[in-house]
């Protein structure tokens, strides 16, 4: 709504967001500055999802215009039925040889900026890889707080591609590069899962996804883990099929 001032903050903030992180991305060796900070620590990923968090739950109006129970609504928020807990697995298996493909992809076609942004990564999560609690906060903190205030709060008002456009415009320890492409994806994934479930669901395959990625998996488990996939991508089809709406009967 575009009198809507809440709604008109919203669309302003975000394109001024996209607008900053593509011009640092431009004019800013942001990898060599990532890599002169201190790796990150279970503290700093609380403060950097917490408050996304928090901006959220204002942002619709939590004890201004809605109370507690409106708010979780309006974000997304529901007791997951079964299958939404199997569909966001079965995605997070997908967004997994997604970015396995796009890894090769950014190897092949851009190798030196792909080395740079692997440091980059093992440097800034090097100190939480490894901690059983630490990749437990790796992929619960942004599967809550990034979805609540993305999918659950943003994306109802802003849209799908705006939204995607936006989360990926965050993740800059990725500079302009063909993993931001990926994130993007990603995002775009995260955002059909949310409009066609819940925010749940998609903070399940966010979660999911990155619990993964923390962990790594290789040889016999990877092997098993496609499997698995398999299995989910299968239940998944046919709880999407047995939970269909059914098609409008035609009056009299």
């Amino acid at each position: 709504d575009p009198e809507d001032p809440v709604h008109a903050i919203a669309l302003a903030l975000a394109v001024v967001i996209i607008g900053t992180q593509f011009a640092f991305g431009l004019f800013v060796d942001e990898l060599g500055s990532f890599q002169a900070t201190p790796a990150l620590t279970i503290a700093d990923l609380l403060g950097q999802q917490l408050p996304l968090l928090v901006v959220a739950a204002i942002g619709v109006g939590l004890y201004i215009r809605r109370g507690t129970r409106e708010t979780v609504s309006r974000l997304g928020w529901v007791r997951p039925a079964w299958w939404h807990i199997v569909l966001g697995l079965a995605a997070a298996g997908v967004f997994l040889a997604v970015s396995v493909a796009m890894g090769a992809l950014s190897d092949a076609l851009t190798p030196e900026l792909s080395r740079r942004i692997q440091s980059t990564t093992d440097h800034l999560f090097g100190g939480l890889v490894g901690n059983p609690l630490s990749v437990l906060a790796i992929a619960l903190l942004p599967g809550i707080c990034e979805e609540t205030i993305f999918r659950g709060a943003l994306q109802p008002r802003l849209g799908l591609i705006l939204t995607a456009i936006l989360f990926a415009s965050i993740h800059t320890q990725y500079s302009i590069s063909i993993d931001t492409l990926t994130v993007l994806i990603l995002g775009l994934g995260l955002g059909l899962i949310r409009k066609y479930t819940n925010t749940t669901t998609s903070a399940i395959t966010h979660a999911t996804y990155n619990l993964i990625t923390g962990i790594g998996i290789g040889g016999l488990a990877l092997g098993i883990a496609g499997v698995v996939e398999v299995g989910l991508i299968v239940v998944s089809a046919y709880a999407i099929w047995s939970n269909r709406r059914p098609a409008p009967t035609a009056g009299p």
